[in-house]
């Protein structure tokens, strides 16, 4: 049993809570730019810290006057937008508990978080979201829900008037009850194996994690560094950094939506990124497709093999050798600086969570100009429990442990966290309380293996490892990684579950199909439907899996595979926000494709 535990480099005086950093900024004679928000022209503006206070004050007092009480629940559901972050902190300031509603989520899904977290109130975002939750609200019949109200300007505003009669006095009582023991959300888990679960994190999970990440993180979170919110604020990840931005005095803008995240980055010009892996993946094949589709994929495949052999040639403060150095400033010119120019041209960092990159796209990016901080965590560990920092990163891993947690290797090699980011516990499910923890460390359902500098590598989630009729241990993950990197894949799904040997299903990228089928030959205009069963389309899958078998041993290799018609995506109920896949979704709608690929004849090459 191998464990790395790293003491925190500050301490936390227990009467902190989130709002203080708020407090902190807004005192400054700086008064930093904390966030950035599009006027009625598209022009960002800034919203100074004292600006921020003061907006969050007012709603806070508004909450207070409409009866919100100490420890209330209040729903917030919402896309990515500046109203988020404003609604969540004046729910701290008025001495309440933010419970956050993917956008995304049904009727049912609204009414759960918003029932079993016992919810007073509640916001949406526009007047879809409201009807959403009210729909919620009655055909459950919530009866704990009061209010429901729109984040749009006259909602906020209705607030801000409620609030004039409610003195600074009543509001700083309020504001500074909460310490570092008290809730301060509670969040549901996205529900890939199951019912969501209500992860009550602390206000001191927030504070102490956020200040020790600042230390450590150092040049990519601080004073006057930018970043550009894309990923959804009611999962953790993005919840997480928007607490650290403020806690390092770091400016936050959003966009909703990622089909304008090119222009935004362009426009606003961030310094560092908030990512998931799946986002680089299609970062990495948009810009290989553009590239063959134009006619420059030789060049751009070159200059990958030229960038991922550069940032090697870093590992272990090795130094590349004049020719490569020579060969990497000529694609600098011709690939590198453009792909810098199309994220803003002053992305330096990007944090990445929410499961493994892979080697290959670390290396890649990093060559290119971007150095990706791989982190680890779940909602129950406030997002990172380990991250690789500028001073401290191995590409391939997920980094050490954060200063203030502790990673333990389980003897089946799960792993276990401890530390100032794990969560309280599960909200009204004292029964997993006993099964999530050990003598104090969290059971984190993920597998993995510790190197001897303490640095994180993920190897599988637990539940997933398959394991097949004849009793081999396959982690599923690896395989998928290297599947999806072809610009033709869009997702892929191992399976084999006590099955006599390992298959995939596979879907097709839709956007990239077109140029694909130009680029061999083939009609451009030929459905996804076809596609599925083409014999060049079946080849060149059929060459992809071949090459990702190449790195595993042939009992875990993929013997037969099927592409299925429809992407899985999180409108079809087979992703989570967070880009993962849904297994066990995924073999409920899909099944008869897995069914036909054992009732074939058995594979020649077992």
């Amino acid at each position: 049993m191998r464990e790395k535990i790293v003491p925190p480099l500050i301490p936390t005086p227990v009467a902190r809570n989130t709002t203080d950093f708020v407090l902190e900024q807004a005192e400054k004679p700086a008064n930093p730019a904390l966030f950035a928000k599009r006027d009625a022209s598209g022009t960002w503006q800034d919203v100074s810290a004292k600006e921020f206070r003061a907006d969050v004050e007012r709603i806070a007092k508004g909450l207070i006057a409409e009866g919100v009480g100490l420890g209330d629940r209040v729903g917030i559901m919402a896309r990515t937008c500046y109203e988020w972050t404003l609604v969540d902190f004046a729910i701290w300031f008025a001495g309440a508990v933010s419970v956050p509603v993917y956008e995304t989520s049904s009727p049912s899904q609204i009414a759960w978080n918003l029932d079993n977290s016992g919810a007073v109130a509640a916001f949406g975002e526009n007047a879809h979201h409201e009807n959403a939750i009210r729909q919620a609200v009655d055909s459950e019949g919530l009866a704990a829900m009061k209010h429901v109200w729109q984040m749009s300007t006259a909602g906020l505003d209705a607030l801000r008037a409620a609030g004039a009669s409610v003195s600074d006095e009543v509001l700083e009582t309020r504001r500074s009850a909460a310490t570092l023991e008290s809730v301060a959300t509670i969040i549901y888990t996205s529900g890939t194996m199951g019912r969501p679960k209500g992860c009550e994190l602390t206000h001191g999970n927030f504070v102490a994690l956020s200040e020790n990440a600042a230390m450590a993180l150092g040049v990519v979170v601080k004073p006057k560094s930018k970043t550009i919110m894309f990923l959804p604020l009611a999962h953790v990840f993005g919840r997480f950094i928007s607490v650290l931005a403020v806690a390092a005095g770091a400016q936050v803008a959003h966009t909703p939506d990622v089909k304008n995240l090119l222009a935004d980055l362009q426009s606003f010009e961030p310094t560092f990124l908030l990512v998931v892996p799946r986002i680089f993946e299609r970062v990495y094949n948009s810009a290989l497709t553009k590239a063959e589709d134009s006619g420059k994929g030789k060049i751009f495949h070159r200059a990958g093999d030229i960038a991922i052999t550069w940032s090697k040639a870093h590992e272990d403060g090795g130094k590349p050798s004049l020719g490569l150095r020579l060969q990497h400033a000529l694609y600098d010119v011709l690939v590198y600086r453009k792909l810098r120019a199309a994220m803003g041209g002053h992305v330096k960092y990007a944090v990445s969570g929410g499961g493994p990159l892979g080697e290959r796209l670390g290396h890649f990016f990093h060559g290119v100009g971007l150095l990706v901080l791989e982190g680890y965590g779940l909602t129950e560990t406030t997002a990172p429990l380990t991250v690789g920092t500028p001073s401290l990163v191995k590409i391939g891993t997920v980094g050490p442990p954060l200063p203030g947690n502790g990673v333990r290797i389980a003897d089946d090699g799960e792993i276990l966290a401890k530390g100032v980011c794990v969560m309280r516990g599960y909200y009204n499910l004292p029964e997993l309380q006993t099964q999530a923890f050990t003598d104090g460390w969290f059971h984190t359902g993920d597998v993995g293996e510790l190197d001897a500098d303490g640095y994180l590598r993920i190897t599988g989630r637990k539940k997933d490892i398959i394991i097949t009729a004849g009793g081999k241990n396959v982690a599923p993950a690896p395989l998928e990684d290297e599947i999806r990197a072809d610009t033709l894949v869009s997702q892929v799904v191992v399976v084999g579950e006590k099955r006599p040997f390992i298959a995939a299903l596979v879907t097709l990228d839709e956007e990239a199909l077109p140029g694909w089928l130009e680029r061999s030959g083939l009609p451009a205009g030929l459905s996804v439907q076809d596609a599925t069963t083409h014999p060049a389309v079946l080849a060149h899958v059929q060459t992809v899996i071949d090459h990702a078998n190449s790195s595993v041993s042939r009992a875990e290799a993929i013997k037969s595979f099927r592409i299925v018609p429809t992407d899985f995506t999180e409108d079809s109920g087979h992703l989570t926000p967070s880009l993962k896949v849904k297994r066990d979704q995924v073999m409920t709608d899909f099944g008869e494709y897995v069914d036909e690929i054992y009732s074939a004849p058995k594979p020649s090459v077992v």
